[in-house]
């Protein structure tokens, strides 16, 4: 071999040589720059506060809703309360207009004395047909027996005249029995009549009764104290924005249609959802810290007073994330004044401490292959380790499987880039992590 060939063959391998150690090295620059830049925290022992905060609407714990009477016919409020007025139990709300039914009263009771009139006049027929029935049986019983005398003769009388005798008997026997055959189907007959007529009294009474139970109807009451809170107006023609008034006096209204809400302010509660991760923290009777919106720097005081045993439906068809959300009422123990219903609250649910334990944030503990790894850092790399979780609030996750100081990621380092605007691959997501959309906040570890 020449030595041309030979220096350019140790030309070619010291080349090679030096890309592949600039190689390395810049793969081991780039390695130790992302494990560097990965963000990391230290496993820390200590309590554990478990505070749930939720968002909710304050509403009356006690209401009564006033309808339209159900009667028929128009109904027009005569007059009617504003929205906000305060009142007490047995105070007038509303109004109707009660011209038609005092009218249908008048009709009724003047069909009851019409009915009553009738009554009378039967009863009377009935007497003096009965009388003349009695005189009638009286002289029809008289003629048989008179023919029956006759017919005692037939001995002393010629044997036609005798036939005769017994014609007659048997013909006055039949007028007799044939009378009696009458008085009993007329007395029948009037006793029928006179049922029809105490029937139609009864109908007229009945009419009459209604007709003032209706008019009584046209005034609503509040059945309890408290603020009034009146319905939209109804309209045929309605589009998407469109603001509709309230009921106000002169309206038309269809019989049993609300008409308003009474609400006791005096007792009130908020309901709220909570996330199913924060379920099992909350039973009733634990006590709550309340800040309403519109009085941000008061606290009130309150207890839970129920939660749901079962998630509810959050969207259409139950959509609405795959996280589930549980129904909660907290009960105030006392309300001060310029609270009112709809008001939005926060809601801080104070949990039982959890005393010395392992505790890492939400997004340090990650899943793999359907359990909860976190990636405690070495010194070639991250080294994933299953973990146990014993407790999780939203904020905390307190765990066994680690040692105090262990340092770990916040990021999945085995998890592949993500181009941005690209949804993360799906099982990618923190184990501890909370789901989108939650308004629920843990409070921090003392």
């Amino acid at each position: 071999m020449s030595m041309k060939k030979k220096i350019g063959i140790g030309i070619t391998i010291v080349l090679v040589l030096a890309a592949a150690l600039g190689l390395a090295a810049n793969w081991q620059s780039v390695m130790g720059a992302s494990q560097k830049e990965l963000p990391t925290i230290r496993v820390k022992r200590g309590n554990i506060e478990q505070k749930v905060y939720a968002m909710g609407e304050l509403r009356p714990a006690r209401s009564s809703n006033l309808v339209a009477p159900p009667v028929s016919g128009t109904l027009q409020i005569v007059s009617l309360v504003k929205t906000g007025t305060r009142v007490n139990e047995g105070d007038i709300v509303a109004e109707f207009d009660p011209s038609e039914q005092e009218y249908n009263l008048e009709q009724a009771r003047s069909d009851l004395l019409q009915a009553e009139q009738e009554i009378t006049k039967a009863k009377a027929e009935a007497a003096v047909a009965q009388a003349q029935d009695k005189v009638s049986l009286i002289q029809a019983k008289f003629a048989v027996r008179r023919a029956e005398l006759d017919v005692s003769r037939n001995e002393l009388v010629s044997a036609i005249d005798a036939k005769k005798n017994v014609l007659s008997l048997e013909e006055a026997k039949r007028r007799y029995a044939q009378l009696e055959q009458d008085v009993k189907s007329r007395v029948a007959t009037q006793q029928a009549a006179l049922t029809v007529l105490e029937e139609r009294r009864n109908k007229s009474r009945l009419n009459m009764n209604v007709a003032q139970m209706n008019i009584k109807n046209m005034i609503l009451k509040s059945p309890i104290s408290g603020l009034v809170a009146v319905k939209d107006a109804q309209t045929d023609f309605f589009i998407t924005g469109m603001v509709l008034p309230e009921l106000a006096p002169g309206d038309l209204v269809f019989p049993g249609r609300p008409i308003a809400d009474v609400l006791d302010v005096e007792q009130m509660e908020i309901l709220a959802k909570v996330s199913e991760n924060d379920r099992g923290n909350i039973k009733p009777g634990q006590p709550v810290e309340v800040r309403v919106d519109a009085q941000p720097v008061q606290i009130l005081s309150g207890k839970v007073k129920s939660v749901a045993g079962m998630a509810s439906r959050t969207g259409f068809f139950g959509g609405g994330g795959a996280e589930r959300k549980f129904d909660a009422t907290f009960e105030l123990e006392k309300v001060t004044e310029g609270i009112r219903p709809g008001i939005t609250a926060q809601v801080i649910i104070v949990g039982d401490e959890i005393k010395n334990a392992l505790y890492l944030p939400r997004q340090a503990v990650f899943e793999k292959e359907g359990k909860p790894v976190a990636y405690v850092r070495t010194r070639t790399g991250y080294e994933p380790r299953e973990v146990q979780i014993k407790h999780r609030t939203e904020s905390q996750v307190a765990i066994e499987g680690l040692n105090e100081n262990d340092e770990v990621s916040l990021v999945n380092p085995e998890a592949k880039p993500v181009k941005p605007g690209q949804p993360p691959p799906p099982g990618k997501a923190p184990a501890g992590g909370a789901s989108g959309g939650t308004t629920i906040r843990m409070g921090a570890p003392r």
